[in-house]
């Protein structure tokens, strides 16, 4: 059974990261993606390597999806940004709100992510397919579960075709959550993002920020592989593995990968799936 794969990058800051994206993003093209997102900076900070590393995408003959937040932005500047996504043939955006640099208060004429998606649907109807982020285990600033959720279904009667969940460990979340998402009458697929294990110390540091739950079984485990990188890659590979078959198999829309544009632990772990 085949399952739609998608992958995320970010732009590269250097000329060798460029290269290494490059050779990862080839390697990474035999799972035939549906699309590639690109990632963007707080406040739009890497919005030249975001569009650039878009058209590269492109060029390579693959579909890819521009991150396009709206925190800091007037309707002029995204009106511009749109333009210029169109006329690149961009098909694809993962709207968000978005992160102010820090230092800035809360600027621009857009506050959440469902002004954004209004805004983009009622600038250019339907030439452009949106993604929206979900959050299994609610987003890090939300004020409850509920509000949570209303924020959620609000982007999604905003305008939005489908979901991109942040990652998560455990699957109960991600299930309890689509059904609450259908229980509000929200159709839309929700794909879960993976993000594979490779780096304790990495993964502990971006899970504290983004409020991704990393279950104590896991945490204790990579502690106490300590700095042994081979043991904490194989463990990850076997619990990221394991959670894909079990999403799988329960029927989920697809799969989006958190590559960090590297290209071996996704492989690794679609080559497990038989993908």
């Amino acid at each position: 059974m085949s399952l739609p794969i998608s992958l995320e990058f970010f732009p590269p800051k250097t000329p060798e990261g460029a290269e290494k994206l490059r050779a990862a993003r080839q390697q990474l093209y035999a799972l035939r993606p549906e699309f590639c997102s690109v990632t963007y900076g707080a406040g739009g900070s890497t919005q030249d390597g975001t569009f650039g590393t878009v058209a590269e995408i492109l060029a390579e003959g693959v579909q890819a999806a521009s991150h396009f937040s709206c925190i800091g932005a007037t309707r002029d500047s995204l009106r511009t940004q749109l333009a210029q996504l169109k006329a690149m043939g961009v098909k694809r955006l993962v709207a968000l709100r978005g992160d102010l640099p820090s230092g800035y208060g809360a600027g621009g004429e857009f506050h959440y992510a469902s002004e954004l998606v209004a805004f983009i649907r009622a600038e250019t109807g339907s030439d452009f397919r949106i993604e929206v982020a979900a959050y299994p285990e609610v987003h890090p600033q939300a004020r409850s579960p509920e509000a949570d959720l209303q924020a959620y279904a609000t982007k999604v009667r905003a305008g939005a075709d489908s979901t991109i969940t942040q990652y998560f460990y455990n699957a109960d979340a991600y299930f309890r959550f689509v059904d609450d998402t259908r229980k509000l009458g929200l159709t839309v697929p929700v794909v879960p993002g993976i993000m594979p294990i490779t780096s304790s110390t990495q993964l502990m540091r971006f899970s504290d920020a983004c409020g991704a739950e990393i279950p104590r079984w896991i945490r204790l485990r990579l502690q106490a592989f300590g700095d042994d990188t081979a043991s904490i890659r194989a463990f990850g590979l076997d619990v990221v593995t394991g959670l894909c078959q079990q999403l799988r198999s329960a029927g989920v829309p697809g799969l989006h990968f958190y590559t960090m544009n590297q290209s071996a632990a996704t492989l690794e772990i679609c080559r497990g799936l038989g993908l």
